[in-house]
């Protein structure tokens, strides 16, 4: 394998990829870039056998394919200056980088063991905008569950219908629920997006403006953003219905400035329990009452104006969880939606009619 570029010309994408490359290093080999010439392009994909990313560079490549180590490569040109040029050429056991009067050699392996994802079968596409689908995923993807032995909630739901996309991610203990509408019927599809690959996406999309085309088969979901091939296996599972989660029937309404609500959240939570994050929410006559305490005998207590006509209610909730509603929310003003004090909260914001929060109550 030999090619010349500059170095903005490589970093940029494999800053790009660098995310698939496999942390644990449970095989050698998944801890390096494939490096190819397809068609006289070079070709860099990195994976972790669940996740697929590949770079199409508009460099003229010749030669064998090889694998490089994938952060090491990364870190060579990040430690290279702007605009300096950069040779690469390879044998069967070496890869050689020439820079100015740098020089580095990197161990390789072959390419033939490299495990690339098989041809996917597409099924069914859909077209969305970029900007509008990595901010459907930013919006709701923060509610996903970690290393939750129900396996499907560690990923993000994509719910395809003829008129909507919808984005679903529950851990159990809150749900974020965000629709996107399509200009062009869809059969109905259900898939689960793994976590990992649903943050790897969302950094992609961002780099990047247009459209994008999602394809679907069987067991995969793919896009091509730009020079950026992505391939992402699915997680074989049945989301819960999370229609039933969602409250309705709500009979309290409480208006609230959404920054002076966040900010009085941060400052109650300083002494709420490191362990269980609980606070006390109690809203009567247009005020509410932020209350944390801790097993240290601390206490904090904040007080806001609200927009509230209705019986005095007092409900406990995990603070973290509603100050990531709040952080993603961007609207001035949110309405949070009660049925009881034993009920699930609703938070929902006018300029952000597509975007629905659940959380649920705790018991302090």
């Amino acid at each position: 394998m030999k090619f010349k570029t500059q170095r903005e010309q490589l970093l940029k994408p494999i800053q790009m990829i660098i995310g698939a490359v496999e942390r644990r290093q449970t095989m050698p080999i998944l801890s390096n870039f494939l490096l190819r010439n397809t068609d006289g392009h070079l070709v860099i994909t990195a994976t972790d056998l669940e996740l697929e990313i590949s770079a199409v560079l508009d460099i003229a490549a010749e030669g064998e394919a090889i694998t490089v180590p994938g952060r090491k490569l990364l870190d060579i040109c990040k430690s290279l200056p702007e605009g300096s040029d950069i040779t690469f050429s390879s044998s069967s056991e070496k890869a050689a980088i020439k820079s100015g009067k740098s020089r580095f050699t990197l161990a390789t392996l072959s390419a033939n063991d490299f495990p690339l994802v098989e041809q996917v079968e597409a099924q069914q596409s859909v077209t969305v905008d970029q900007e509008s689908l990595r901010n459907l995923i930013d919006s709701t993807s923060f509610a996903m569950a970690q290393q939750d032995v129900r396996y499907y909630l560690n990923g993000l739901l994509f719910e395809l219908t003829s008129e909507k996309l919808t984005s679903v991610a529950t851990d159990g203990h809150r749900l974020a629920l965000g629709t996107l509408a399509l200009d062009h019927s869809s059969e109905d599809r259900q898939v689960i997006l793994p976590r990992k690959a649903v943050h790897e996406l969302g950094r992609i999309l961002s780099s990047h403006e247009g459209d994008v085309e999602l394809v679907l088969s069987p067991n995969h979901l793919q896009a091509q953003v730009g020079e950026i091939h992505f391939v992402t296996k699915l997680i074989d599972g049945k989301f819960p219905d999370y229609e039933r989660v969602i409250p309705i029937g709500h009979t309290l309404v409480v208006d609230v400035d959404r920054e002076l609500l966040r900010a009085g959240l941060m400052r109650a939570s300083i002494l709420s329990n490191e362990k269980y994050r609980g606070i006390r929410l109690a809203v009567a006559n247009g005020l509410m009452k932020i209350q944390a305490h801790n097993p240290e005998q601390e206490e904090a207590e904040e007080e806001l104006e609200v927009d509230y006509k209705g019986p005095e209610i007092e409900v406990g909730f995990n603070v973290g969880y509603l100050l990531d509603v709040l952080n993603t929310l961007t609207s001035s003003n949110v309405q949070l939606l009660l049925q009881d004090s034993n009920s699930s909260l609703l938070i929902q914001s006018e300029s952000a009619e597509h975007c629905k929060y659940v959380v649920m109550p705790m018991r302090l």
